[in-house]
């Protein structure tokens, strides 16, 4: 693809101004040597020369410069650079000189960036396969073992087809979380947004997790009581998953006799900002800018031990950004977790905790 011409005359402007300077100093030195003094003839001599020098380096610079300038652009314009063939092709050193350099770093990021990502694949690769081979190698197993003849026990035949059905379960709980985030990473899932009461919402996956949290003898609680209904604008359906989420990994990673706690706090004007907090295991410094990647985990042998499509955390990230929202984490390895995240206030207006 060509790109438009742009000449530039500086260089041959200052050249000529150059040349004619130094001709006006040697031709007065000579003037003056042979006593010929004309005004009116220096003065056009200067002229003369500097136009034929203007004219001269011009159509040098156009011939030798200019032609093989435009063969770089043209040569670049075959990367489909958008940022590089915005611009019409200049003979100004100087402009070209920045071009080439702003080209350069671009793509030096690109590079970069694409490294980066060829890593985050490999990894991924990796992880998604490590999570469905388990569940499908399990399947796989009990149905060949009931093929083998145990099929005929009708004990054996009903324990492994459960068995293979909960690793069917698990499986598919995987397929979705990751036909959900799919959607959320480009934009294609449509939040039904409404006015709801953030406590309430709170207090309903408080009674869903209370069984798993009672294996573990970990309480679930807020931080004070809240008599007033605290109203916030979003997905609630959604926002029930963000919490259920985070809440299952506090369960998940907490010390047996532990408490997770949740309060919900006036940030700004317009928002809220809800905090999970527990006494758990904690996590190290260098794990937490990971921690929102897809299927990345702390601790690989203790978390599948556990279960869980480890989905959970990036799933919590993308919804809270699609709402417009933040997401934070602090933690200290032995000492507990917390995340936060904030939510837009509901036109109904927030009641102060009581």
């Amino acid at each position: 693809m060509s790109v438009p011409s742009k000449r530039s005359y500086r260089f041959a402007f200052k050249s000529s101004s150059y040349i004619t300077a130094f001709s006006a100093v040697f031709l007065g030195l000579l003037f003056w040597q042979f006593q010929f003094i004309n005004w009116w003839f220096f003065l056009c001599l200067l002229v003369f020369i500097y136009l034929i020098s203007f004219i001269i380096l011009q159509i040098r610079i156009e011939k030798f410069i200019y032609k093989r300038i435009k063969k770089i652009y043209d040569d670049v314009a075959l990367l489909e650079s958008s940022t590089f063939t915005t611009y019409p092709v200049t003979t100004d050193m100087r402009t070209l000189t920045a071009e080439i350099g702003k080209f350069a770093q671009d793509k030096k990021i690109e590079i970069d960036t694409l490294k980066i990502r060829e890593e985050y694949r490999k990894d991924f690769l990796g992880n998604v396969s490590h999570e469905l081979k388990t569940p499908l190698f399990t399947v796989q197993g009990y149905i060949e073992t009931l093929l083998d003849g145990a099929i005929e026990d009708k004990n054996v035949r009903k324990k492994y087809l459960s068995r293979a059905n909960k690793a069917v379960d698990r499986l598919i709980y995987i397929v979705k979380d990751l036909d959900l985030i799919t959607k959320l990473e480009v934009g294609d899932l449509n939040l039904e947004e409404q006015n709801f009461n953030i406590v309430e919402l709170i207090q309903s996956v408080f009674d869903l997790l209370e069984m798993k949290a009672a294996k573990k003898n970990i309480v679930l609680t807020f931080d004070i009581t809240y008599n007033s209904p605290i109203m916030v604008h979003g997905d609630k359906e959604k926002i029930q998953q963000v919490l259920t989420n985070l809440l299952v990994n506090s369960i998940k990673y907490g010390n047996d006799n532990g408490t997770t706690e949740v309060s919900v706090e006036n940030l700004i004007q317009n928002k809220v900002i809800v905090r999970v907090t527990d006494n758990g295991i904690g996590i190290p410094t260098n794990h937490i800018t990971r921690l929102f990647e897809r299927f990345y985990r702390v601790d690989q042998s203790g978390s599948r031990r556990e279960g869980g499509s480890g989905l959970g955390l990036a799933i919590v990230k993308h919804v809270i950004e699609a709402h417009g929202e933040k997401i934070y984490v602090e933690s200290v390895p032995d000492v507990g977790s917390e995340f936060s995240f904030t939510l837009e206030k509901s036109s109904i207006g927030i009641q102060d905790k009581e």
